[in-house]
């Protein structure tokens, strides 16, 4: 396995690659790797002659600077992870210098108004930041195809739309989300759960499932008043916001239509930790 950490020796290694005709896979990440980051991986290595997995804990997408600070970084514990899948991957670890040529700020972006819906509501430039990265990860990898998770639905959605207006030569893939058994959706964040927010955190997707089923015979707004009125008697579990939206444009549903496809939203706060979900409701 071979570790990059700046983008000219990765530059020059692809460029080999691709010149013998070989297909090139990107999976972005933030390390503090998990089986979610995994499926990913798999998924990519299935569909490619080579993957590439970024590691890198972007400074420009956190609106908080003490959710920066306590982000994990676990490099080492990475690569080893990585090397339980295969070999043959290669990691790109920048610096955050070397990937934003020294200088680390965000681009404004206009994603025809994805970006001001549920999390662009509660994390500001959030998505500026997401867009600045990734943009730059795939002119420097210039990828066949990229792999997103759909726990990020609303990110898949911005990089697609991205894609589209850049012009970008690349593929985007969704994934479906990966749980742990408890049905507790896999992100880095719940290593930092105290053990009573671990055990309560399940909750979360057994609502989304009960929305799910309310919602094949209910307005959304009564789910959405259903939902609220769980968490406000939960007592460890906040929430944020719960939205049933379009998939297309990510605007709340005023009125069901059998001919669009809609997703319910979470954002929930276990403690000081952000756990965020969906679930497909239709």
């Amino acid at each position: 396995m071979t570790i990059y950490k700046e983008k000219k020796g990765l530059e020059k290694t692809l460029n080999t690659f691709k010149q013998q005709n070989h297909s090139v896979g990107l999976v972005p990440t933030m390390g503090a790797l998990h089986n979610g980051h995994l499926s990913l991986v798999k998924q990519a290595l299935s569909q490619n002659d080579i993957v590439v997995v970024s590691i890198f804990v972007n400074p420009t997408q956190f609106n908080n600077q003490e959710d920066l600070e306590k982000y994990p970084r676990t490099l080492d514990t990475d690569v080893a992870l990585l090397k339980t899948v295969s070999k043959n991957i290669i990691v790109f670890a920048p610096t955050a210098n070397d990937i934003y040529d020294s200088n680390i700020k965000s681009i404004d972006f206009n994603f025809d108004g994805l970006e001001f819906e549920m999390e662009g509501k509660f994390r500001h430039g959030h998505f500026d930041g997401v867009g600045t990265i990734v943009k730059r990860l795939l002119e420097t990898v210039k990828p066949d195809k990229a792999y997103f998770g759909e726990k990020d639905f609303q990110q898949l959605q911005i990089i697609k739309k991205l894609v589209e207006k850049f012009k970008i030569p690349v593929t985007i893939i969704g994934c479906k989300i990966e749980r742990e058994d408890s049905g507790l959706a896999m992100s880095s964040r719940n290593t930092r759960l105290k053990p009573e927010y671990k055990k309560a955190a399940p909750f979360v997707f057994k609502t989304l499932e009960s929305a799910k089923v309310k919602f094949g015979t209910k307005s959304a707004n009564e789910v959405v008043k259903w939902v609220t009125d769980q968490f406000a008697k939960h007592p460890l579990l906040k929430l944020e916001y719960f939205i049933v939206a379009d998939v297309i444009d990510l605007k709340p549903v005023k009125r069901k239509s059998n001919k669009k496809t809609y997703r319910a939203f979470i954002a929930v706060y276990a403690d000081d930790i952000r756990l965020i979900d969906n679930i497909a409701l239709n």
